[in-house]
């Protein structure tokens, strides 16, 4: 009896076991954790023999097992901790942005409003609008003053916002009509030429490409060659520009993001080194490096467009560094003073048909349109 029970206790454990090894590793994407599990397994098929072959009495095999089961809480409960930790340092996640609250016509909604009705009105075709999620706010004011009154959720709507890289994808599959979104990538400039079409770009407001670090770090200002110097892997250390004898983390974003174009465009000809990456287990099984988000370490430093920064995602953790002593303001993004200071675009292709689309870019131009940009705390292009 005590062989067919050692027998089923085994098969049910381990096939008990096997489904959570596979389901931690593809919940989790850490290989660790999937050892750890097996590990469990293990240590609970032999322990459940010993009690089956009536050996779970000994002392030595009672104190063995308490102790394992132990070290596996608490490894879950550390890591339970540090999950918690990493969670709290991530503070510059464009996933984490609700645009929900930027939403036209939505109950409660923030986006700017003009203080008469817009001279312009938009009919039927509208128009598909996409854009980045840092200038979202603005192309949603714009929907609400001259698009007709009704829901358009920014998950997708005819103004919705699939970031940077997704309304590049979008306008370039001609699934959008106009986007919002920084200078075009070479990646995207060389489509389109494949394509045979050109891409048109409207300047619409101008923004600052801001460099920020925790609130707690000594340093303020740096030089736009210590930026390029920190990136190439050039400058490592904070001590050398004034601050702690700490290793810096240069954090950077996707390469397809509009920071991430905006950073390369920043550093010239100097090589940008390679970014932290996070190593993934995919579905499929295989690892995958992912480039990791931004941690607010004391040690990290990061960058992003400063509305969004400083407006979209509202915390007290993080400061903007000033770049040749300037600190990038309304001022200095108005004066052109703040050395990253580059224009926004309203983009369409060519090849666009809309009847609506010349008059809503020249609305856009217009004071109204400006007025708008200003309102929603951007920089107006034509102020």
């Amino acid at each position: 009896m005590r062989v067919i029970a050692s027998f089923m206790v085994s098969v049910m454990i381990l096939f008990v076991g096997f489904y959570a090894t596979v389901m931690t590793l593809l919940s989790t994407g850490k290989e660790q954790y999937g050892v750890v599990v097996a590990f469990f397994v293990l240590t609970l098929l032999v322990f459940a023999n010993l009690l089956v072959w009536d050996r779970f009495s000994n002392k030595a095999v009672k104190y063995s097992f308490i102790g394992l089961i132990s070290c596996f809480i608490l490894f879950v409960v550390f890591e339970n901790v540090k999950s918690w930790h990493l969670k709290s340092l991530q503070v510059m996640s464009t996933q984490d942005v609700d645009l929900s609250v930027y939403e036209p016509f939505a109950k409660d909604s923030l986006v700017a409003t003009l203080n008469a009705s817009a001279s312009f009105k938009m009919e039927e075709p509208l128009l598909k609008l996409d854009g980045s999620t840092a200038l979202y706010p603005i192309f949603a004011a714009f929907a609400q003053a001259v698009y007709p009154k009704d829901l358009y959720d920014s998950a997708g709507s005819e103004v919705q916002s699939t970031q940077t890289s997704g309304a590049w994808v979008n306008l370039m599959k001609e699934e959008s009509d106009l986007i919002f979104a920084p200078e075009p990538p070479i990646t995207i400039q060389d489509l389109a030429k494949s394509k045979e079409v050109q891409l048109e770009l409207t300047p619409i407001g101008k923004e600052a490409f801001v460099f920020f670090v925790h609130k707690d770090n000594p340093v303020s200002d740096i030089t736009l060659e210590d930026v390029q110097n920190i990136y190439s892997g050039e400058i490592t250390n904070w001590k050398e520009l004034g601050g702690k004898d700490e290793a810096i983390l240069a954090f950077q974003r996707p390469e397809d993001s509009g920071s991430q174009q905006m950073l390369m465009k920043v550093m010239g000809a100097k090589r940008l080194m390679e970014a932290p990456k996070d190593q993934q287990v995919t579905g499929m099984g295989g690892i995958i490096e992912e480039t990791l988000d931004y941690e607010n370490r004391k040690n990290a430093i990061g960058f992003s467009f400063r509305f969004f920064s400083e407006t979209m995602v509202q915390n007290n953790k993080i400061k903007h560094l000033s770049i040749n002593g300037v600190s990038p303001s309304i001022t200095s993004i108005q004066e052109d003073t703040y050395p990253f200071v580059s224009p926004f675009y309203a983009v369409h292709l060519s090849t666009s048909t809309n009847p609506n689309l010349v008059p809503f870019l020249e609305w856009m131009q217009s004071d109204e349109g400006q007025t708008l940009v200003e309102k929603s705390g951007y920089v107006p292009y034509y102020k």
